[in-house]
């Protein structure tokens, strides 16, 4: 018989509520076993994200030179575009709305920091570059891949992101469970966690009520486009959305996702080659998502979130939700390198962003693959009069 294995998400909300329970009475050695960890983790995290840069964003550039020309660099900018306003619409609302809820909890300077307990010893594991090096490496290398005849250098960087999506799924999300059972452990541990989880549920309502809203964006666009009803385009695509929200697959979710776009009336050519190409690239409601989070967080651990930072953190992650892999947690995974060099985030704070996302993470993969519908209809009205 196959056997049975629970997937991210019941991982991670099993590690939180066990973490919050033996972090009321365990010793503190225990905790600091933990801590340990986490310290080595989060050093393995920081060696990872150079080279999550450069595998994801350089094979995601080189891609674009091939394939359906002025198709596919029009529904990739259609892509990145909508990413980049959902977002800002998530940091609209979130600047807005929670203030308000991060200052009920109380709990803003108490967990600035969310670790106190020490190591029992720590290893330094130091990047081969920093972030911004290897983002301007990627982007020349992957526009000369895209603009030359270069076959070996873009297999090269085939098999690399392969290599670091591969280390993505075999290593760093089996151990994230861990990770964030040591965080909430220490954290509950030094009486922090309520104030936390307090923001937690508050913020999760909000997202997932801007999922909807997103939707309702996305097709009175397309609407707009083709002259048709809005509502009852979203409702054709229902089934997508059901389906991606119980697979928490984008990729699962395609052949579902294309029957409804057809229902939607868009040509079989033209949906077999949106969809699939949209399910790696379109994340508005993972970006959303992922802002709002990042907005909270700032908010909790006292960290500015002005206007002007927050653009170049979604202009960022914009680029990276398009190079993001395919596998559960790619998307927050490929988001840590802004979160670390532009919002300036500590570990502690990347595995708040990591449980938070991952609690929402069935939502915005919903939205992502919903929004897919919304894209193909306005491919179509460009591209076949």
């Amino acid at each position: 018989m196959k056997k049975f294995r629970p997937g991210l998400l019941p991982r991670v909300l099993f590690a939180i509520v066990l973490g919050i329970l033996l972090g009321l009475f365990v010793p503190d050695w225990f905790t600091r076993i933990f801590l340990t960890f986490n310290g080595i983790f989060s050093q393995l995290l920081g060696f990872m994200i150079p080279l999550i840069i450069v595998g994801l964003v350089t094979a995601a550039i080189g891609d674009l030179g091939h394939g359906a020309g002025k198709m596919l660099l029009t529904t990739v900018l259609i892509a990145y575009l909508d990413t980049v306003i959902v977002a800002l619409c998530g940091y609209g609302v979130g600047s807005v709305m929670f203030p308000g809820i991060v200052a009920k909890s109380g709990s803003a300077a108490d967990i600035a920091e969310a670790a106190s307990l020490s190591p029992y010893f720590s290893i330094s594991i130091p990047a081969m570059s920093d972030v911004m090096t290897a983002l301007v490496f990627a982007f020349v290398m992957g526009l000369c891949i895209a603009n030359s005849n270069l076959p070996t250098m873009k297999s090269f960087f085939g098999e690399f992101k392969e290599f670091v999506a591969r280390v993505i799924e075999k290593l760093i999300i089996p151990l994230l469970p861990i990770y964030i059972f040591g965080i909430f452990l220490d954290m509950t541990a030094t009486g922090k966690v309520f104030g936390v989880l307090k923001v937690f549920a508050l913020i999760i309502a909000v997202i997932f009520a801007l999922h909807i809203l997103v939707l309702i964006y996305e097709f009175a666009v397309a609407g707009l486009f083709t002259g048709r009803n809005p509502f009852r385009l979203l409702w054709n695509m229902l089934p997508a959305y059901f389906t991606a929200l119980g697979t928490s697959s984008s990729a699962a979710t395609i052949p579902v996702t294309l029957r409804q776009c057809e229902v939607n009336g868009v040509k079989e050519d033209i949906a077999g080659f949106t969809v699939p190409l949209c399910a790696t690239i379109h994340m508005p409601g993972s970006a959303m998502k992922i802002t709002c989070c990042a907005i909270a967080v700032c908010m909790m651990a006292g960290l500015p979130v002005e206007f002007g930072k927050f653009l170049e953190f979604v202009l960022m992650l914009g680029i990276m939700m398009v190079a993001a892999p395919g596998v559960p947690g790619g998307a927050i995974m490929a988001a840590l390198a802004p979160l670390s060099s532009i919002l300036g985030f500590n570990p502690e704070q990347q595995a708040l962003m990591i449980a938070l996302y991952i609690a929402m993470d069935s939502f915005g993969t919903a939205c992502n693959v919903t929004g897919d519908g919304a894209i193909a209809l306005i491919i179509q009205k460009l591209f076949k009069k």
